[in-house]
């Protein structure tokens, strides 16, 4: 498990130099201080996705999900428990640090009966239903790095907290098009190493959806965002996702990371 040793400040990004490469250095520093911040050996929470259409129509799904390092490799699984019609949906990732290895995914609907790979060139679709994408439900509010160029654009504020802006574009057009993204501003707060907000444009060029991250408080000694809120600025349907009952500190089994226990479930 990778853990942060330092808190990157203002200072150190502040002011920007007027070298490209200097700044896009100090970009990718950011990013990858994000990407190493400590979010816990293991935790498990249940999760509210609250989802409303442009009528203004919600549904409501919960979920409970876990989450545990092996190693530098992270698992991932989620389970959903309400309504009747998805309970017992079932989603499972293993996020692996070689960047030369796909990473491994699978979603088990009850209905068919059976468990479905996911693949990299799948990993931009949104999650089931939701404004969130199968990569950001794995990445969990970290980053790919190696998927995208970085630049620092500079610096601004979010709920009354000082951010480095920082523009990131994907290395080529096959990335671009697996993640659905041809840009992304993320507004990162370097006091705790988390982006609070971030913009999204399409392959095309056009304003796709804003993800705003809340209520991000500090449970069990680590910095978690408790609030979720996602706009598709297309289609005008909204995701709210909620966390509660977060807990770093009692270890989650193995065995909740393999696919025999994504097809059994909770039960």
């Amino acid at each position: 498990m990778k853990h942060s040793l330092w808190v990157l400040s203002l200072a150190a990004v502040l002011p920007f130099t007027a070298s490209a490469q200097d700044a896009s250095r100090e970009a990718r520093e950011i990013i990858e201080a994000v990407n190493a911040r400590n979010d816990g050996a293991y935790v498990s929470r249940d999760a509210t996705f609250e989802l409303t259409d442009r009528r203004g129509i919600t549904r409501v799904e919960k979920t409970t999900g876990y989450r545990k390092y092996f190693g530098d490799e992270k698992r991932t699984v989620i389970f959903y428990t309400e309504p009747s019609n998805v309970r017992g949906t079932g989603f499972l990732t293993w996020d692996y640090p070689d960047i030369d290895a796909e990473d491994d995914q699978w979603l088990y609907l009850p209905a068919l009966g059976k468990v479905r790979r996911i693949s990299a060139s799948d990993r931009g679709d949104y999650f089931l239903g939701t404004d969130l994408t199968y990569e950001e439900i794995k990445k969990e509010n970290k980053i790919e790095i190696d998927d995208y160029n970085f630049s620092l654009l500079g610096e601004s504020e979010v709920d009354g907290a000082a951010v480095v802006e920082i523009e990131a574009i994907p290395v080529n057009e096959t990335v671009a098009r697996e993640l659905g993204y041809s840009r992304i501003v993320l507004s990162i707060d370097p006091q705790i190493q988390m982006s609070r907000h971030s913009e999204y444009w399409d392959v095309n060029g056009n304003r796709l959806k804003t993800i705003h991250n809340g209520n991000i408080e500090q449970i069990d000694g680590i910095w978690t965002v408790t609030e979720v809120n996602v706009i598709n600025h297309k289609t005008d349907h909204r995701t709210r996702l909620l966390f509660e009952n977060i807990d770093y500190e009692t270890e989650v089994p193995d065995r909740t990371f393999n696919r025999q226990m994504l097809e059994r479930g909770l039960r």
